[in-house]
């Protein structure tokens, strides 16, 4: 395994064998380690000292199904702390199969050039990307791949990120026809902007598999993993997230009040019917498009659909559930279509739906537009790919919304946006908004699936469940699975380690996991506490604790002491 350094001030790229003191490390994990040790926690993060880091879990390449997730990394403008974002797709297994642990990019060209970073079986190169300038992500894909083939991968960025905006995100291809997988949040397509790099094309891992210390092993141990997917009733064939999509949980947060509704001002919404799961299936198989897909190779979950309009023609490749939040009924849209087409136009700008549809909140209870005007939304998403002040001001996410237009309800916690879940009705994942070194953020440690573990409206062991939560997405994060393959792994933690030792022979036992998987979390908090991070940054906003949210009529109210003292026993 080596590590790829792309030097953006010389043009230059530059292989090396892996340092001992990441060996033993892969995505978030390797990410958090390369972050402390080689970026100063200061600096700015749109500058020429961050860096922008893609890393392969340590699964990936291997043919586990799930986990050929790619790890996103470096200092987000957002948060101004440690950010990874990860994406489906078939970089992940790419980059693993080829051998690379981590492509590293550092440094910065000369002001407004930018490039794209060429990572082939025979040779790697840096080419100017002038003719890609200033195109959304669906048409950089499609040139990119016409001129390199239509079996490379290729990683790109929208408008957003060539305009340094801080909530955008970074586009990964996955199979024949899928251009829309991100590694959305943190604002990590603006640090990609600040490198000059608009694109990465890898060329397809020909003839190429990773070598096997224990092949006896860790055929056993990964079959044991896949079939135990196939087998449970969430996940399998006849499950939910397979049949309906991320969107299999909507009338849930809806009837538990943790839907944001209109700027996070209600957690139920009216229209809610027609976003959910069941509503979004129908309208597909009646318009035939595709449901059941994959965004990942061999992966047995296939939660993605490819929504259509009414002619049959493809909108969007699959809309998640925290996409139908944020720019559905946050906004006061309860039209599939409309959404559909606002997730387009994220997707194609290269934006975070999440961070932007919560700075669209912000600025329609400003009063610019009214909640549920569609084209008038549709208008102020314009301005944001034709980099206008106002579309500069929503691209840079919700806090500078608030700002810029005098709003104090900003639903945000460490300068990030919050998900699909009020943490007024769903306490652990304000626990975890308040507490994660990644800010607000689902996956970083998602109580949503725990709630009849702990009462989600209670304050009572919510601490607790965030850490277990915040550590289990370390795992999850570090080895390239999906967030929806945990069951097994969390369930008999012995299973990770078998399939770990039987690509690389380390020997390792659950509690190496363990101990692993905690360190991630202490080398991320170290890195923000050297930014300057304190207690302060990472709380709820003060109108949650003060404000009832309908129509349970509830407040965040777990103290500062228990949010203060979750990684005590880390």
């Amino acid at each position: 395994m080596k590590f790829l350094r792309v030097y953006m001030n010389q043009l230059q790229t530059e292989w090396e064998e892996v340092p001992s003191p990441y060996e033993h490390l892969g995505g978030r994990a390797l990410i958090a380690k390369l972050l402390l040790e080689e970026i100063p926690p200061a600096c700015d993060a749109l500058g020429p000292h961050n860096k922008l880091i893609f890393a392969p879990g340590l699964l990936g390449g291997t043919g586990v199904t799930t986990a050929g997730r790619l790890s996103v990394g470096g200092k987000s403008p957002l948060t101004n702390g440690v950010k990874e974002s990860n994406a489906g797709g078939t970089a992940g297994d790419t980059l693993g199969k080829m051998g690379i642990k981590a492509v590293v990019v550092e440094g910065q060209p000369v002001q407004g050039t930018f490039q794209i970073l060429y990572i082939g079986n025979e040779k790697t190169e840096l080419h100017p990307a002038d003719n890609i300038l200033g195109l959304g992500t669906y048409a950089t894909s499609d040139k990119l791949k016409e001129k390199y083939g239509k079996e490379c991968t290729v990683i790109s960025i929208g408008q957003a990120g060539e305009f340094l905006m801080a909530g955008a995100g970074i586009c990964v291809t996955g199979e024949p026809g899928q251009h829309s997988n991100h590694a959305a949040r943190g604002g990590l397509g603006a640090v990609m902007g600040s490198k000059g790099l608009k694109a990465i094309v890898i060329e397809k891992a020909s003839g190429k598999t990773i070598p096997f210390a224990d092949a006896e092993l860790f055929r056993s141990a990964s079959k044991r993993f896949s079939r135990e997917i196939i087998d449970n009733p969430k996940l399998g064939p006849k499950g939910g997230t397979h049949i309906y999509g991320t969107a299999a949980i909507t009338a849930a947060v809806n009837e538990m009040g943790a839907f944001p509704t209109r700027n996070f001002s209600k957690g139920s919404f009216e229209d809610s019917i027609n976003l959910r799961g069941e509503t979004i299936r129908e309208t597909i198989l009646a318009r035939e498009g595709k449901i059941g897909t994959r965004c990942m190779p061999g992966c047995v979950i296939g939660c993605r659909h490819e929504y259509v309009d009414e002619t049959g023609k493809p909108i969007v490749g699959t809309m998640q559930y925290e996409t139908i939040a944020l720019v559905g009924s946050n906004l006061g849209i309860g039209n599939l279509d409309d959404v559909a087409r606002l997730n387009y136009m994220c997707n194609d700008f290269g934006l975070d739906t999440i961070e932007t549809g919560a700075a669209l909140g912000v600025v329609l209870e400003a009063g610019s537009v009214q909640f549920g005007d569609t084209e008038g939304i549709f208008g102020l998403l314009n301005q944001v790919g034709e980099g206008t002040p106002l579309g500069r001001v929503i691209g840079n996410g919700a806090v500078t919304a608030g700002r810029v237009f005098g709003i104090r309800r900003v639903p945000a916690a460490l300068g990030q946006a919050m998900p699909g879940y009020d943490p007024r009705s769903l306490k652990g994942n304000g626990v975890t908004y308040a507490t994660s070194p990644q800010g607000a953020d689902h996956t970083a440690g998602n109580a949503f699936g725990a709630r009849n573990e702990v009462n989600p409206l209670a304050v009572e062991g919510q601490k607790e469940l965030s850490l277990k939560l915040q550590i289990i997405s370390a795992m999850l994060d570090s080895t390239g699975l999906c967030l929806f393959a945990r069951p097994p792994v969390i369930s008999d933690p012995q299973l990770m380690a078998e399939m770990i030792n039987g690509i690389y022979g380390w020997g390792l036992d659950k509690n190496d996991l363990d101990a692993l998987y905690r360190d991630v979390l202490r080398n991320e908090l170290e890195f923000n506490r050297l930014a300057g991070k304190t207690a302060k940054d990472y709380r709820i906003p003060e109108y949650m604790r003060e404000e009832p949210l309908a129509p349970l009529n509830v407040v965040f109210d777990v103290p500062d002491s228990e949010l203060d003292s979750v990684f005590d026993s880390l």
